[in-house]
């Protein structure tokens, strides 16, 4: 799937001139946690996020250092801390370098930016333009909603031995000598590993299969010590 698939079209915006009060207002109304800021033709000129909001002079939350450690403190950084506490129009205090992609960006790179750069949502941006959002709740709602394709088709359980089979040997910790046996869809697995994270990751390995019911695991860690 890729973000054009899971995102959401009508995205809420504002323009660079909108007070700060009134993007507080437009989060809080439609809850959300971050609104794009766009230019009169969408093109997409930064975010604000609640992240850029909790620091106001209005609420007495601004940043607060000792006189002696202002003075260890570029002048920048507080020029910079001022502006975000008491400026009174989105472009004051959006964050401009916003992680965008493209209609066509794949779920999986989605997912490693979300992670990478620890945010919660990406504009997805086409000729410069918003068209759409996706947040970590899309990607969820996707996992909630989905139906794997072969879940919905019969499988032999010879197909689905074969299946297991053929992931485990693809990983480093599922070549042991395993033997899955499948009956009805249920499968069993018996066997020796090395570890209980080596047995963890079995199971998980024939749960996830498309078309498995359920799993027996009736794997046993080798003993540390020899046995007599």
């Amino acid at each position: 799937m890729r973000a054009r698939d899971v995102m959401t079209h009508h995205v809420i915006t504002v323009g660079p001139d909108m007070n700060v009060r009134a993007v507080a207002n437009t989060l809080i109304k439609n809850e959300i946690s971050a609104v794009p800021v766009v230019g009169i033709d969408c093109t997409l000129l930064g975010i604000v996020s609640e992240g850029d909001l909790i620091r106001r002079a209005e609420t007495r939350t601004e940043s607060r250092r000792s006189w002696w450690l202002d003075l260890f403190a570029s002048s920048n950084s507080l020029a910079a801390e001022f502006a975000k506490s008491h400026a009174q129009k989105a472009k004051d205090i959006m964050t401009r370098d916003v992680i965008t992609a493209s209609p066509g960006t794949r779920l999986r790179t989605i997912a490693n930016l979300l992670e990478k750069h620890r945010i919660k949502r990406i504009p997805i941006v086409e000729d410069g333009r918003v068209v759409g959002i996706v947040s970590r709740a899309n990607l969820v709602q996707v996992l909630a909603g989905a139906k794997a394709e072969a879940l919905e088709a019969e499988r032999t359980d010879a197909s689905l031995r074969q299946a297991i089979l053929g992931e485990l040997q693809g990983r480093p910790w599922g070549k042991r000598p395993i033997n899955v046996v499948v009956q009805k869809g249920v499968v069993d697995l018996w066997g020796f590993v090395d570890n209980d994270e080596e047995k963890k990751a079995i199971r998980i390995a024939a749960e996830a299969t498309p078309g498995v019911h359920s799993v027996n695991d009736n794997l046993h860690v080798y003993p540390l010590t020899p046995v007599y």
